[in-house]
């Protein structure tokens, strides 16, 4: 939805489907590469089709893929010289949206920054969606290169909601450049290589380079997306998984209103024809999100919400055609497809610890929805804020310790409050986990049906205790009877979680 990582087959549950398995790779770019990007490589050429669409069929969509063209920004990147010495005061190892994010406003204070990639000026390849009420809050609405008047959510085939709440996708070109020129225009220095080991001192940091060069740095931020590169974790790492396949196509046409995007699509007609796909469905359910652009263009992406293990990536392209064909989506062409694996909940990583994080890699994934961009953009300046508070103006550096400022950046990027939104949001993953299609159905007709600032809130990473327990006591009311049964029976173990977790975690 949000954040799409492209990821390679390092994933138990991912299989290699006709030999993808070698594409498909875990950030270290997210829903991100090194940054927090998709990575990977297109399969085959493109076949043209001319007169002649492909209908979708077991595996058509496969053989309309095209080579990965990746495209580039056309700047001349001011590069850090090794041969100076200097220590920076801050080094971003990643160069998605969240570490750019934070170079630009650290720089922006007067300070040194050098941002570490293994592509810098690459631009992300994955789609972004977001609310444009969270671009707008940022001044970002320049980079949305499509909007939507709002959405629509299918719960059924007799049963749909309309949501009163315009969507975006991001124009990745325009949000890149942006923040590159930012950047540039601050001073910060940009180094094109792979962080393979960092060395901690008590004033500065180390970080050895796949090319033998050494940064030396007063704080380190890592923001390379789920690869978790520097951040470390001391608990066992067992989330859920949002899986999903999605392609950007030129149909012949497809049904869907070009004024509202499809946020879910939970209908299952298209399955009643294949009673084993149908019975796993029903087990585990995908659902469709879709982005119509034209009439022609669209963007489709079938999704599993959440999965432990993660759905297999053929199975949910093998839903996908399906439901393309019984929806009587013809496909012209495919101009980029996604393989997208997102990790939700799981543990914090270790609190505080010599290594800032932000992203992915901090841990910043919202566990009951998979959202994560416009979460970290807004924490960007949180991150910055923190670091140009300890590093800024005409400070004595003398005593400075490392370990001092990162335990308060941490602080900052995750204070008690945060910790307990994130505890409830995991207990709605751990509900979600254990429903079936019928449940789900049932779960999203009540949420839906909630007052908009509860359902933007909670979708947005707006609501903190006690708005949350509001938020709780109106989903149930809201709930059919049968729902609030099927609520009590499976949420009552990951309440008793929550709770103890709450009680446990204080500052």
């Amino acid at each position: 939805m949000d954040t799409l990582l492209k990821t390679h087959n390092k994933l138990d549950f991912l299989h290699p489907l006709h030999g993808y398995g070698e594409k498909l790779g875990i950030f270290s770019s997210s829903k991100i590469q090194s940054h927090e990007l998709k990575s990977g490589s297109k399969k085959s050429s493109l076949k043209m089709v001319t007169s002649n669409a492909v209908k979708a069929s077991k595996g058509a969509l496969l053989e309309l893929v095209p080579e990965t063209r990746k495209e580039n920004l056309e700047f001349e990147l001011p590069m850090y010289d090794p041969s100076k010495g200097l220590v920076v005061d801050l080094a971003v190892v990643g160069g998605g949206p969240a570490g750019l994010a934070v170079a630009q406003q650290v720089s922006e204070a007067g300070l040194s920054v050098c941002s570490i990639d293994p592509s810098p000026k690459l631009i992300w390849p994955n789609n972004y969606g977001v609310w444009v009420d969270e671009f707008e809050a940022m001044d970002l609405l320049d980079c949305l290169d499509t909007t939507w008047s709002g959405a629509v959510v299918y719960i059924n085939e007799n049963s749909k909601k309309d949501l009163d709440r315009p969507y975006g996708r991001v124009n990745r070109k325009q949000l890149k450049s942006k923040m590159m020129q930012k950047c540039i225009l601050n001073g910060v220095k940009f180094h094109q290589a792979k962080v393979i080991k960092v060395i901690h001192e008590e004033t500065k940091s180390l970080l050895i380079c796949n090319d033998g060069v050494t940064i030396q740095a007063a704080v380190v931020l890592d923001a390379t997306g789920f690869s978790r590169c520097l951040v470390q974790y001391d608990k066992p790492y067992n989330p859920g998984y949002q899986v999903a396949y999605g392609i950007v196509a030129e149909v012949e046409e497809h049904p869907f209103d070009i004024n509202k995007m499809v946020f879910m699509d939970w209908r299952d007609s298209h399955l009643n024809n294949n009673k084993k796909l149908k019975e796993r469905n029903s087990r585990i359910p995908t659902f469709l999100y879709a982005m119509p652009f034209s009439s022609d263009r669209i963007f489709l992406e079938e999704t599993s919400l959440v999965a432990r293990p993660g759905l297999p990536m053929e199975d949910i392209q093998e839903r996908m055609e399906a439901r393309l064909r019984h929806l009587g989506i013809k496909v012209r062409s495919i101009g980029e497809d996604e393989y997208c694996v997102i990790p939700m909940g799981g543990p914090l990583p270790v609190l505080p610890q010599r290594v800032v994080g932000i992203g992915g890699t901090a841990g910043m994934v919202h566990p009951s929805t998979g959202y994560m961009v416009a979460r970290t953009l807004a924490a960007a300046p949180i991150v910055a804020n923190s670091i140009v508070k300890y590093l800024g103006g005409d400070k004595d550096l003398s005593s400075f310790s490392g370990n001092a400022i990162s335990e308060e950046v941490w602080k900052d990027l995750w204070p008690i409050e945060r910790r307990r939104q994130r505890e409830f949001f995991c207990f709605g993953m751990d509900i979600l986990l254990k429903l079936d299609l019928e449940g789900t159905r049932r779960f999203f007709n009540a949420f839906f049906d909630l007052e908009p600032r509860y359902w933007h809130g909670f979708l947005s990473s707006r609501l903190f205790l006690p708005d949350l327990i509001f938020f709780g006591l109106s989903l149930f009311s809201h709930a059919s009877n049968t729902s609030r049964i099927e609520i009590m029976a499976k949420g009552t173990l990951p309440l008793v979680n929550m709770i103890n977790n709450l009680v446990k975690d204080r500052d």
